[in-house]
């Protein structure tokens, strides 16, 4: 036998590694080459990519944009041409409508909005004129408007401005909408069976909204951020969602069986019938868990040991509203007054915000709502403003409290239709990402004009005004003894507190592993954030991730923190901790862990939990 050295090992090693992704791939077998093979080829594949909402779903993969093959790439008469594209056109803006004008858009809501945007769009003169453009060099109108998307593509592809690429996917989309039409297909989507897992490189919110939802089981994006729009929408309708896969579609054919597990951020492409079974357990273990958590719906959320705990709703979209009758949640802790404006045509004007708000306040009825000022900036890019310079560091730019200041005509807007929609009823205002006191003092200025505004002119005022802040920069902790003397209350954002205090981007898995909240310096850094507001008698909340999982809700309840907003789907493993947690036993082990030189004390509070018998 030959004994090989180490340097020839890594080399096979190497040459496998690179084999089997270009199997795995399709590079060198075509799917249905490898059916009729026995053996390790019928092995599942598991793809890892990033977590954009939790859930597992079991279906058919259904490609959102399946390839439109042009059979007709030269045109012998460009007037002709010219003319089938403006027909096309015609089509396609009668297309958008008639969509708008259907009994389901006369409600108004996030569909509509986004298809006017749409709409805006699609009426670009440019985006035409280079059409015609590529007609004139002998090219049919179908591959002339490919031509246009695919430069448009290149052109975009090493740009980081988001809110060109924004535009960018936009007329995307619509170039092969416009392209459907020009070959006669059937614009818009298309019958599906009723386990769809939809697969997209990405997509826009309203071309998800377009699908029956009731009939997807998952999205799988190649692209894809938390803060995508179409991952916001998800989110809002239950669905798993991974993202950042970025050879999905050349592993994945229509048809092909899936489970993606969006807990873990993994997709299992044609999955073996032992995984399969695994996962539908799960899937019935979480119908139970789902049931069990329905009936404490009308139940109190307290501890064994007599402790309330306030569970409230993270919204920001109509469809958000729904869920606070079927969950339990006892108002809206954060209304991200963000979204609407993402999903609008323009900048909503004082007339629209205050529809907005009003609808928030009849469907909230007599629950309390806390709505957060405009947090654009950053990531939220709006797609109507006129893009600014790129940014190095998007996160800790000009974005939130510093854009509304820099723009105050567009927060006094903001905060008159507040008070319009507020009429009687209490307006609870959270200024976003407030770095020091002088901050909020300029906001809380804006909102004291407008209120004196109302006032002179004979409006009818909120019953009672309440003014905090959004603490989410770690800075502003070092002031909250002049803070919590001019604020009504305290919300802590623990997403992005959490990211600025380790320096670590969560949605980078480079450094995600640096990024835990239950790390003693967070544990410890909250913990300073609750004494300080209970002895200075502020009203406290925390918003974020931690405030939906069970394990760090409970650590925040052992911390002080009694109000706890999140998504509606964490509702119900959250109260189902809270009623089998002693809150006094928690705080005796969390003194003892404060020093602890660990890197993370999640295990021991798991360990905890379950010696304790709490539900986590």
């Amino acid at each position: 036998r030959r004994a090989y050295e180490d340097e020839e090992v890594e080399t096979l090693q190497t040459v496998a590694m690179v084999l089997a992704e270009l199997v795995a791939g399709g590079d060198l077998v075509a799917a249905d080459e490898l059916l009729p093979v026995d053996g390790i080829a019928l092995k599942p594949l598991r793809i890892e990519g990033l977590k954009l909402n939790g859930g597992i779903g079991i279906g058919v993969a259904v490609l959102h944009r399946p390839h439109l093959y042009i059979e007709r790439i030269v045109g012998d008469d460009p007037a002709a041409e010219r003319e089938r594209l403006h027909e096309a056109f015609k089509a396609m803006h009668g297309a958008l409508d008639d969509m708008l004008a259907s009994d389901d858009m006369a409600k108004g809501g996030e569909h509509r909005d986004i298809l006017e945007t749409y709409r805006l769009i699609a009426q670009d003169a440019g985006w035409l004129s280079r059409i015609e453009d590529a007609i004139l060099t002998g090219l049919s109108a179908e591959a002339a408007v490919q031509r246009v998307q695919n430069d448009l593509r290149a052109r975009m592809a090493g740009i980081d401005d988001p809110y060109l690429r924004e535009r960018a996917h936009d007329l995307d989309d619509l170039g092969y909408r416009l392209t459907q039409h020009l070959m006669g297909a059937e614009p818009g989507p298309r019958e599906m069976p009723d386990n769809a897992i939809l697969i997209a490189r990405n997509m826009g919110p309203a071309q998800l909204l377009d699908y029956d939802s009731q009939k997807l089981r998952g999205l799988v994006l190649a692209e894809g951020s938390p803060n995508a729009h179409v991952a916001i929408v998800a989110r809002a309708l239950d669905l798993p969602v991974v993202g950042r896969l970025d050879n999905i579609l050349d592993r994945v054919e229509e048809g092909d069986p899936l489970i993606i597990d969006g807990d873990h951020g993994q997709v299992y492409l044609r999955p073996g019938e032992d995984i399969r079974m695994t996962f539908e357990d799960s899937m019935r273990l979480r119908a139970e868990q789902r049931a069990q958590y329905a009936e404490l719906k009308d139940l109190p959320s307290v501890t064994k040991d007599g402790v309330g705990v306030n569970l409230l709703l993270n919204a920001g979209l109509r469809v958000d509203l729904m869920h606070l009758d079927h969950t339990g949640a006892i108002g809206i802790g954060l209304f991200r007054t963000e979204i609407p404006f993402m999903v609008e045509a323009e900048t909503p004007t004082v007339d629209r915000q205050q529809e907005i708000y009003a609808t928030v306040y009849e469907r909230a009825g007599d629950r309390p709502v806390t709505f957060r000022t405009l947090d654009a900036g950053g990531d939220k890019v709006l797609p109507y403003w006129d893009a600014e310079e790129s940014e190095e560091n998007p996160a800790m730019g000009w974005r939130a409290i510093r854009v509304s200041l820099d723009r105050p005509a567009l927060m006094r807007d903001q905060l008159r239709s507040l008070i319009r929609a507020a009429a009687g009823k209490t307006l609870r205002v959270m200024f976003p990402m407030v770095t020091e006191v002088a901050e909020f003092d300029a906001a809380k200025k804006l909102l004291d004009a407008e209120l004196a505004r109302a006032r002179r002119r004979g409006q009818l005022l909120p019953s009672t005004v309440r003014a905090g802040v959004m603490l989410e920069v770690p800075g502003l902790i070092f002031q909250l003894p002049a803070l919590t003397k001019r604020v009504d209350f305290i919300s802590v954002g623990s997403n992005d507190m959490l990211q600025f205090l380790f320096a670590a981007d969560r949605g980078n898995p480079m450094v995600a592993s640096r990024y835990d909240d239950l790390a003693p310096a967070a544990i410890n850094f909250l913990g300073q954030i609750a004494r300080h507001c209970a002895e200075t008698n502020t009203d406290l909340s925390l918003c974020g991730e931690m405030a939906g999982d069970p394990l760090a809700a409970m650590t925040l309840i052992g911390l002080g923190y009694r109000n706890l907003s999140m998504s509606a789907p964490s509702i119900g493993p959250v109260k189902a901790m809270v009623r089998s947690l002693d809150v006094g036993a928690l705080e005796s082990y969390l003194s003892g862990l404060s020093q602890s030189p660990a890197h993370s004390l999640r295990e021991k509070l798991r360990a905890f939990a379950a010696d304790h018998g709490v539900m986590v």
